[in-house]
């Protein structure tokens, strides 16, 4: 009962948005049309579809809005005007009792809170779809944030999500946009996305790697994990203070340089993705911070690491070398990249891809540097390679929506942003790097151990190999003999098949024909064009068979 009193808010929350008009399009079935006609009777709302879809997200509650988000992180498939509206989601939630959220933490814990803690501050710091955070201090007087899961909440992920599933299904069956958009794949990877984030051990183990890469960094900060006093559903982390990184006019104002800062974000971001292979890719303005600490040498600090990404060293590779040869406008080797990276399929003409890329590009790159969305641009890239049966690539999408955040950050904070120009010699330095002699000692001595160890079975492998080729050296008289016997057999069958088809057609043709000719006349010269044509036929195909 519950459920169906759920999916029938859905619906009506669907006609108050007009959100039908979504699927409505010329070519959609008779039925599907149809069925979107009983949402005539709710009154037209003049706005556009995105902020339809986002308002009615919101009034759905946190499961929804959970989910705008996730569709806001693929702009590989949504379309641009719902992705930047879907962006604006936010994760103000109501919190839930603090009563609840203490009695979550001491059974996680397995002591009482006062004994957890040598202060607990019971007005919540901030409350979102997932969690709800509170501050603390320990009794070793470490100031610090803890974080528990929401109650009851995996009954409703899996209540919701079926649901948008149903509805996925029903789109992708009714609608030709639907099936390129995918909405089944969307909901699953949504699903498997918000119960990881369930997992707050998981995204402590996300901090900890985090924090160990940038150890020592002056670029990002990240707060320490007190794994004591972390469960599945519950995490403490180091409490830290820092500007908010859309406030512009305080920055300016506590005299940090925005230039620096803003090349700096850019930094971070490659620094993730190429040196470290280990990136933060849910970087907007509210997981992320600027350190009060040394305005002219502003650093980042950053939140909230549920979600991260991480590249192949082939897709490292590739990726860098796309992006150089892009912005050096040498369409050739992009096209010749993508197929030998193997994100388009190998028999892709090259030079048909070339010119697609080159009609993308060539309007991009006519504007001045700074004003190039960069992040847009490789959207651009991936967009024209799906028309090449390109298959998603989860990894790279997460690294479009990051870059994306890191580009708006960085030109919020300093708007004459020229991301080429921090991004160029950073992408030259590390493709020169990786081929360094030093970077292949160090390849080889990460890989040694593992030779060395398998190296004594080599001989053995090279004597069962040479002993495996006289094998099929001997029987390959008896497998051309088979293979040829094989052939002749298919051969006749093949021939048989033929003309058993051509006899059915031939004798189906001249009995029609006769057929007729007996009911017109018996006369050969009073019989009709079409009779004449039956008889002419079959009498051929009985000839030729």
């Amino acid at each position: 009962m519950a459920r169906l009193l759920r999916l029938l808010h859905i619906l009506h929350t669907i006609g108050r948005y007009r959100l039908d008009d979504l699927l409505r399009n010329p070519q959609s079935p008779r039925t599907l049309k149809m069925l979107l006609l009983a949402y005539r009777v709710y009154p037209k709302v003049d706005e556009p579809r995105g902020m339809r879809l986002r308002k009615a997200f919101e009034e759905l509650g946190p499961i929804f809005v959970k989910f705008g988000q996730q569709l806001s992180t693929r702009p590989d498939l949504m379309p641009p005007d719902i992705v930047s509206e879907l962006d604006r989601l936010q994760d103000n939630v109501a919190p839930f009792s603090s009563d609840l959220f203490i009695e979550i933490v001491e059974r996680a814990l397995g002591k009482p809170i006062d004994q957890l803690f040598k202060h607990f501050d019971r007005e919540p710091l901030a409350s979102a779809s997932v969690a709800q955070v509170h501050t603390a201090e320990l009794h070793s007087g470490e100031e610090v944030v803890v974080k528990a899961v929401r109650p009851g909440l995996e009954p409703t992920i899996e209540k919701d999500t079926s649901l948008l599933r149903w509805f996925a299904e029903l789109v992708e069956k009714y609608s030709s946009e639907g099936r390129r958009l995918r909405p089944v794949e969307v909901v699953d990877e949504y699903r498997d996305t918000i119960f990881d984030e369930l997992d707050l051990c998981r995204e402590g183990a996300n901090a900890t790697q985090l924090r160990r890469n940038f150890e020592g960094s002056d670029m990002l900060y990240i707060p320490e994990v007190y794994w004591d006093y972390t469960r599945q559903n519950v995490l403490v982390l180091e409490r830290i203070y820092g500007h908010s990184v859309t406030d512009s006019e305080n920055l300016k104002a506590n005299g940090i340089d925005l230039k620096v800062l803003a090349e700096r974000g850019v930094e971070v971001f490659f620094t993730q993705v190429f040196d470290h292979n280990f990136f933060h890719a849910d970087m907007h303005p509210g997981n992320v911070f600027i350190s009060k600490l040394h305005p002219h040498n502003p650093s980042y600090m950053a939140v909230d690491m549920a979600i991260v990404g991480s590249l192949t060293r082939e897709d490292q590779y590739y990726l860098a070398r796309n992006l150089l040869a892009m912005f050096r406008r040498d369409y050739r080797q992009v096209a010749e990249l993508h197929v030998l990276s193997g994100w388009v399929p190998k028999g892709t003409s090259v030079s048909g891809f070339e010119a697609a890329i080159r009609a993308v590009c060539e309007p991009i790159f006519e504007k001045p540097l700074k004003e190039i969305s960069f992040g847009q641009a490789l959207i651009s890239l991936f967009r024209t390679a799906r028309r090449y049966r390109m298959p998603v690539q989860p990894q790279l999408v997460l690294l479009q929506k990051t870059l994306l955040n890191i580009e708006g950050m960085g030109r919020q904070i300093y708007p004459d942003l020229d991301l080429w120009a921090t991004a160029h010699p950073f992408l030259e330095r590390w493709v020169r790097e990786r081929f360094s002699p030093k970077a292949l000692l160090k390849d080889f001595q990460y890989h040694s151990p593992e030779w060395i160890e398998k190296f004594p079975q080599v001989p053995h492998l090279i004597f069962d190999t040479v002993t495996e080729v006289k094998q099929l050296a001997q029987i390959a008289p008896q497998l051309k003999a088979a293979s040829e016997a094989l052939r002749d057999s298919e051969s006749r069958s093949s021939r048989r098949l033929r003309n058993s088809v051509l006899n059915v057609i031939a004798f189906g043709l001249l009995g029609s024909g006769i057929w007729l000719a007996l009911q017109e006349s018996p006369q050969l010269g009073a019989l009709s064009p079409q009779t004449i044509l039956l008889l002419m036929t079959g009498l051929v195909a009985l000839i030729i068979k």
